[in-house]
């Protein structure tokens, strides 16, 4: 009975990592839409694959995306000037983000952070709990923030 119960503990000790080789083993399985939270802003992102191989990520939704007025929130603090009147519920916030198949994660790009409006350097890849951790760097201090994957 106790080798049993032995056998039991090992194996739920074993099976989230095996659920983490499993998503980081092909890199379309971060296709989909997350959901996830910075700071008190909670927002939506959906992730697609671009002709050229690469991966893009675009806020979807946000919880609080309009102004006291009303108004549409613009991404205001874009660096790109060009992008400031892009609807905050819209903005691009990664491209170009590519597959390490032999570090088994997802980088080679910079993260857009709206809130910041600074572009970091980004991985990518997924926990043991099925969460995806994007963590941001720059100068070697970086942060993680964790999105969920919704159901599609």
């Amino acid at each position: 009975m106790k080798r049993i119960l032995i056998i039991l503990l090992t194996l739920l000790c074993i099976c989230p990592v095996i659920a983490q080789n499993t998503l980081n083993d092909k890199a379309d399985n971060i296709v989909g839409t997350y959901s996830g939270k910075q700071g008190n802003d909670k927002f939506k992102v959906k992730i697609v694959k671009l002709k050229d191989g690469t991966y893009r990520g675009q806020v979807i939704w946000m919880e609080h995306d309009r102004d006291a007025k009303g108004n549409k929130l613009l991404d205001t603090k874009n660096p790109d000037k060009s992008l400031r009147s892009t609807p905050s519920d819209r903005t691009v916030i990664f491209s170009g983000l590519k597959y390490d198949s032999k570090k088994r994660c997802w980088g080679d790009t910079k993260i857009y952070d709206p809130q910041r409006g600074i572009k970091v350097n980004m991985t990518a890849e997924f926990m043991a709990d099925g969460r995806l951790r994007i963590k941001g760097k720059v100068l070697g201090i970086g942060e993680s923030v964790y999105w969920t994957r919704e159901t599609d």
